[in-house]
């Protein structure tokens, strides 16, 4: 191998014929003593320049003597195999070698050729230049494959050398590389790029402002208002609850809810825990302290306390204050006490009821929150609550109003007032007389009504046990039972039984009966309340004696589905229309296909159920010559400016003919007179007419009959009535009649009513009417 000298050109591989073969890499230190597969001792020579180190012609290149050193370009001598530390390592082997290439290579002016040849595939040469021969002087053939191609001679593994320092190649210097320079590509297209991502931004940006001012301002300055103002609201003024005459049943007076700022009382919290305690009966000092010195900014110290109360404690927080500055004047700067602050009031109005317990089971009560929980409060509390109002108020970082600063009220809307048609007199003379009778036959509860018969408008509506709505009140007392206790009226309902019985035409104050002393229906035998033979009745002693068993034998005469289209004409099974809360609407057999026994059971007050207006309600429309007048409790409604707006009901409906209803009366007046069962409820000077009812109950612990439920019905002046009267009490237990346990409270409540509202006797007398024959 040789290396180019000087200024040589490269030589390119495969040139033209004669010449060598491409220059080769100098070998380095590191490089191992074989390429190839071939020893280093074989490696093909490469011609070298001449010694002048001038340039080599392009055909033919002088070729150097085998005991000729090489020489780099400077003519120094090459240490490998041509060295002479080479030559004495390799001795007579290389001497060969060498003859036997120059042998191949035959002469200097044989041509190279062209192809690229490999170690192993060119012919090895002797020293002389001639090819090689055998023992017999003959040349050695090569050896070829069945491709035609030369064998390559296989060649023994070089020979290990002795390892030996080597001067170390010399390197051509570095040529240092100029930096690379930064391509700057396209410019236009990076600018309409940039350009396009701005754009886009700034139609984002464009879109929002849109939004936000075009599209939905409202929404976001409402949010920023959020932040910086504070709602307060401003409660409305509940309507109050009147009687027919004005008088309040039940109002609303000025009352506050104290509240605090912890982050300014909790320095003078136990101070102000004394002031508050002893005047608030709600809250104890424990309580107070705690809440006083909680976290946050609000809290409610206590609900409905009146103005008095506020105005002492204000009092005693302005004395101790004063003291406090008084004696701040003597103390350095760092030892002053802090004054008592932090407390605030709210609007809380309180529900007052000014005439106690009268018509509390009606008119009910309200809640700590201002809601209705009971009675009239509670079903009507829409209208009386009205609507609050509101205020928004620009505050600081801490909560607290900025003086001066813009804010909106948006006012509250009163509750409207509601008038019902009691008479707060009459209704407590009934209520203290039904609880005299309560007590008296020791019966659990009391119920009495009293209605106008031309308008069906409630005078009185009493029960007892009542409450005082003042006070606190357990739930069990809260209950109208005159309209959500519901029981059989028995006897009573005769009333109705007749009615119909003399609308239809079967029967008239002179149809006579024979009365036994029992009556069976399928199978069941039905007895009056008296032990009696056969009695010759008339419908008027039928009423009178209120039998049971003459009622039958009228109530036989009607189809039962013309008996049920009655009752329901009187509103049995029906609610009143009052729109009262709890109302009971009764309980009535389904259908108009009853059995016998239903039809029989149902005629005398058995089998049915009602409540106590719906039973007063039935005997109105008797009282009212047969057209029935929806009850009514609400009269008018108030708003604040006074003026009045009639509350409408339903329409008056004809049940009965006048005729009828005016038969079945002489038949009522005949309870209260002689041989009467209710002698006990005549007035003097009217004509009253009446019926008595004594009813078997169910009690819910056995599911048997074994209470009772006593009533008496009736209205005056008889001949032409004003109004209508109903007491019942449920299961006394001293004793049981309706003509001597109700028919007393309803002669004392009838004769209050007919003074208070100067009702005059007719002046006609009662007439005689037969009772049997």
């Amino acid at each position: 191998m040789t290396e180019r000298r000087g200024d040589e050109p490269p030589r390119k591989r495969g040139g033209e014929p004669g010449r060598g073969n491409p220059p080769r890499k100098t070998p380095s230190s590191r490089r191992p003593s074989t390429e190839g597969g071939r020893p280093a001792a074989q490696r093909p020579r490469r011609p070298a320049s001449d010694a002048a180190g001038g340039e080599s012609r392009r055909g033919e290149q002088p070729r150097r003597r085998p005991d000729a050193p090489r020489t780099n370009g400077d003519d120094a001598p090459r240490r490998g195999r041509d060295s002479p530390a080479a030559a004495r390592r390799d001795g007579p082997a290389a001497a060969r070698r060498d003859s036997s290439a120059a042998a191949r290579r035959g002469g200097e002016d044989a041509p190279r050729r062209a192809a690229k040849k490999t170690a192993a595939s060119r012919p090895r040469k002797s020293a002389d230049g001639a090819r090689r021969v055998g023992p017999d002087g003959r040349p050695l053939t090569k050896r070829v494959g069945p491709d035609g191609r030369p064998l390559a001679k296989k060649t023994a593994a070089p020979r290990k050398r002795p390892s030996q320092k080597r001067r170390p190649p010399v390197r051509k210097p570095r040529v240092k590389k100029p930096p690379r320079l930064l391509k700057l590509g396209r410019p236009a297209l990076r600018l309409r790029v940039t350009f396009g991502v701005m754009a886009l931004v700034l139609s984002l940006f464009a879109g929002r402002l849109i939004i936000l001012q075009g599209v939905d301002p409202d929404r976001y300055a409402l949010a920023a208002s959020r932040e910086n103002t504070k709602p307060f609201v401003l409660h409305a003024s509940r309507g109050s609850i009147l009687d027919r005459n004005g008088v309040p049943l039940s109002v609303s007076e000025d009352a506050v809810a104290i509240t605090a700022d912890p982050t300014q009382t909790g320095k003078v919290a136990s101070q102000l825990a004394g002031v508050l305690a002893p005047r608030l009966s709600s809250s104890d000092y424990a309580t107070l302290m705690k809440k006083l010195t909680g976290k946050g900014r609000y809290v409610v110290l206590a609900n409905k306390v009146s103005p008095q109360t506020w105005n002492q404690i204000t009092d005693e927080i302005k004395e101790r204050n004063k003291a406090i500055k008084d004696q701040n004047k003597t103390l350095p700067e760092d030892q002053k006490k802090p004054m008592l602050a932090g407390l605030y009031t709210e609007a809380d109005p309180v529900r007052s009821h000014p005439n106690g317990t009268i018509a509390a089971n009606v008119v009910g009560v309200v809640g700590a929150e201002g809601k209705g929980l009971a009675g009239l409060e509670y079903g009507l509390n829409d209208k009386l609550s009205g609507q609050d109002g509101k205020a928004m108020y620009e505050v600081d970082a801490r909560g607290n109003k900025i003086p001066n600063a813009d804010h909106t009220v948006e006012e509250p809307k009163p509750g409207v007032s509601a008038q019902l048609t009691l008479d707060a007199d009459l209704q407590w003379f009934a209520e203290r007389r039904i609880e005299q009778a309560v007590k008296q036959y020791k019966a659990s509860s009391g119920s009495v009504v009293t209605i106008d018969t031309k308008t069906g408008e409630i005078l009185v509506m009493a029960n007892y046990p009542s409450f005082d709505p003042n006070k606190p009140v357990k739930t069990s007392a809260l209950k109208n039972r005159a309209l959500e206790q519901v029981y059989e009226p028995g006897s009573v309902q005769k009333v109705v039984t007749m009615a119909a019985l003399a609308d239809a035409g079967l029967i008239s104050l002179d149809t006579k009966l024979q009365v036994p002393g029992s009556y069976t229906v399928q199978r069941r035998t039905i007895k009056d309340a008296f032990d009696h033979g056969t009695l010759n009745l008339t419908m008027a002693g039928v009423i009178a004696k209120s039998s049971n068993v003459g009622t039958i034998m009228a109530a036989q005469q009607m189809p039962v589905t013309d008996f049920v289209h009655y009752l329901k004409k009187f509103g049995f099974g029906e609610p009143t229309g009052i729109g009262f809360p709890g109302e009971s609407r009764g309980l009535m057999p389904p259908g108009d296909e009853w059995s016998e026994l239903t039809r029989s059971n149902v005629a005398f007050g058995q089998g049915l159920s009602a409540n106590a207006v719906q039973m007063a309600a039935a005997v109105n429309a008797v009282a009212n010559g047969g057209v029935y007048m929806p009850p009514k409790l609400i009269k008018d409604w108030v708003d604040t400016d006074g003026n009045q707006t009639p509350n409408q009901i339903a329409a008056p409906r004809r049940v009965v003919s006048e005729s009828a209803a005016k038969q079945v009366t002489t038949m009522m007046e005949a309870v209260t007179g002689k041989g009467g069962t209710a002698p006990l409820a005549a007035i003097a000077g009217y004509r009253v007419a009446g019926k008595t009812g004594t009813a078997q109950e169910v009690d819910s612990a056995c599911g048997c009959y074994r209470k009772w439920a006593t009533s008496f019905a009736g209205f005056a002046p008889a001949d032409n009535p004003r109004f209508v009267t109903y007491v019942v009490l449920q299961d006394p237990t001293n004793g049981r009649g309706g003509g001597f346990q109700g028919g007393p409270v309803f002669r004392d409540v009838m004769s209050y009513a007919l003074q208070k509202y100067a009702v005059p006797p007719t002046g006609a007398k009662q007439p005689v009417i037969p009772i049997t024959w």
